[in-house]
Parts: structure tokens; sequence; C-alpha cells
């Protein structure tokens, strides 16, 4: 595998979890992501900071429910999004000094750790939401992929 392919994240059924607003942020986040690993050197201020926006409302939003809800594991949740938040403030002024290759470094490191994050912890927080709002476990319908 190149290292590119390595790095690449792209939306696809197989991230669906089963909870619509959280399936919804997660598909802004991938497209966000991919924005940032494909963008010039130009691009790469205003690329970063509508990701980093995005990463604000998207983790208030994630710990709002589980603080509404009581969802058990919230400290464990919260604390992965604020490391990856104070690594955000970390490229951001990076960024605003000139050096590029840190940003390119957590964009390839955010399409990494993100699938991960997903089936475990946010997978546990769509489990329990739709348990909370619908009464049952998430149900995710995924397109079956032709030519693999």
């Amino acid at each position: 595998m190149s290292a590119d392919s390595e790095s690449a994240l792209v939306w696809s059924d197989a991230l669906l979890l089963g909870f619509g607003p959280m399936d919804a942020r997660h598909e802004e986040f991938v497209s966000l992501v991919s924005a940032l690993l494909h963008a010039s050197n130009v691009e790469l201020p205003q690329r970063l900071a509508a990701l980093a926006t995005h990463l604000r409302e998207h983790f208030d939003e994630e710990d709002r429910w589980m603080t509404e809800t009581g969802f058990p594991a919230r400290h464990c949740h919260v604390e992965e999004h604020d490391a990856v938040l104070h690594s955000l403030e970390q490229v951001q002024a990076l960024l605003t000094n000139g050096d590029s290759s840190e940003c390119r470094r957590f964009a390839r490191e955010l399409a990494r750790w993100f699938p991960g994050h997903a089936d475990y912890m946010d997978a546990a927080l769509a489990h329990w939401m739709c348990q909370r709002r619908l009464g049952g476990k998430p149900v995710v319908l995924r397109r079956r992929a032709t030519g693999a």
C-alpha cells in the first residue's frame, strides 16, 4: 500500500454507525480531512480553519449527547477528543509560523485515527443514543461493494 493510500480517508457505508446525526457529522469530517489531505500550501490555512470549526462543533455535540443522557464512558471519550483538539491547536500555531509539514502530518494522523475511534468509541455512543431515543439498537444498512 502506498503512502497516499494509507492516509486516504473516503466516506463509505462501512463508516455508518446507524445514528443519523452522528453519521452526518462523520461524513462531513471525512470530507474536511480529505480536503486538508489534498490541499495546496496556499489552501492549508483555510482548510485547517474549516476543520477546526468542525471539530469543535462535532466534539461539543457528542459531549452534549453524552452529558444529557448519562453516557457511562463519557470521560474516556472526551479525553480522546481533547487530545485531538490539543494537537489541532499546536498544528495551527505551527502553520501560522509557516510549518506546513506538521499540518499535513496531522491530516494523515486524523485519517488513520478516525476509523478506529468511530468503530470503538463512537459506535458505543451511537448504540447508546439509539437505545435512549428509539428504544433499540441502531440498524445499519450497507451497500454491498462490487468488484472488490
